[in-house]
């Protein structure tokens, strides 16, 4: 009896030194993750005079966002003037982030979406860094509606006759990147203390596919442009940070037709071709804590010949409001 319960108390021992044991690794994983991630957050390659990051591992936001599409086309065909005025609806999301030493998570909710009036689809990536930054989107709309004319004739599209598939996508390269910062603006992850601007380098894309049903009609466009800016944070105050930014990409690579009952005419050499990225950002600080603000980022594009021309605008409007801990 004695044997046995020796054995049992052994037992009992080596399972709380083993649990003791996964603790103290679960502990130092954590620690040494926190470590790595703190080191990194507060890594200083930029002059500490006009950017530095705010107090505090976390940062909580609410966000309010919207956004809209539209595309405008004129072409002629055969002689035949053609004309399309087309808009999706606007989607409408309130979201709940959270980031810690620079690593963000969100969850995302559509009220119209959970009540079924709006079936679209859209997912945004955005990468903002001091000296590089990426903006991307992808929109999949049946939501697309409008006018399109042709000739004497005048069709009315409705929700749910026209299929767009669309993807943007913006890269920077900011040369003032020590003293000027994207992220005081759009994610918050750093204070501007100064003003400051910096001239920009870019990359734009913009792909989309649009297939209407009546009349037979199908617009692709496929261009790359690259180019430069200029960016800059208006510090008025303490408190206030005003950023405007600019990026007009000159399209060096395009694949653009217009497709009428089965007759494509293709664009060739361009009067006009260009992709522009125009970003707008005002933040108010009520305290190293507490802080909102509301942003606008927007991707234009436009190319033209002697036979089509197509303008789109996406856009994307946010209102927010965040504490740091």
């Amino acid at each position: 009896m004695k044997k046995t319960l020796m054995m049992l108390a052994l037992t009992l021992g080596c399972g709380s030194i083993q649990e003791a044991a996964a603790q103290s690794h679960a502990q130092q994983v954590k620690t040494k993750v926190d470590s790595t991630l703190t080191e990194r957050y507060y890594k200083t390659p930029y002059d500490t005079n006009y950017v530095t990051r705010p107090e505090g591992k976390l940062t909580l936001r609410l966000r309010l966002n919207q956004t809209g599409n539209d595309i405008h086309t004129r072409s002629t065909i055969n002689g035949v003037m053609s004309k399309s005025d087309l808009k999706t609806s606007y989607k409408t999301t309130v979201s709940i982030g959270a980031s810690y030493l620079g690593v963000s998570a969100a969850l995302a909710i559509n009220p119209a979406k959970m009540g079924g009036k709006y079936n679209d689809y859209e997912l945004n990536l955005n990468y903002y860094s001091n000296r590089f930054s990426i903006d991307a989107s992808y929109q999949r709309a049946s939501s697309l509606a409008g006018d399109i004319r042709r000739g004497s004739e005048s069709h009315e599209l409705m929700e749910g006759t026209v299929d767009m598939k669309m993807l943007n996508v913006a890269a920077y390269y900011a040369f003032n990147h020590r003293k000027f910062s994207f992220p005081a603006a759009f994610t918050q992850s750093y204070i501007q203390r100064r003003s400051a601007g910096s001239w920009l380098a870019g990359l734009s894309y913009m792909g989309c596919v649009i297939d209407v049903d009546t009349p037979d009609a199908r617009l692709y466009i496929g261009h790359l442009g690259i180019g430069g800016g200029y960016g800059y944070n208006w510090v008025p105050s303490r408190k206030w940070l005003i950023h405007l930014s600019m990026l007009p990409t000159f399209v060096i690579f395009n694949r653009n037709n217009l497709t009428m009952d089965g007759e494509r005419v293709r664009a060739r050499h361009m009067h006009f071709n260009m992709i522009f990225n125009e970003r707008a950002a005002i933040i108010y600080n009520f305290s190293s804590r507490y802080f909102a603000g509301a942003t606008l980022v927007m991707n234009n594009s436009v190319f033209s010949d002697d036979e089509v021309t197509v303008n789109q605008n996406k856009w994307r409007a946010r209102a927010l409001i965040g504490v740091r801990l």
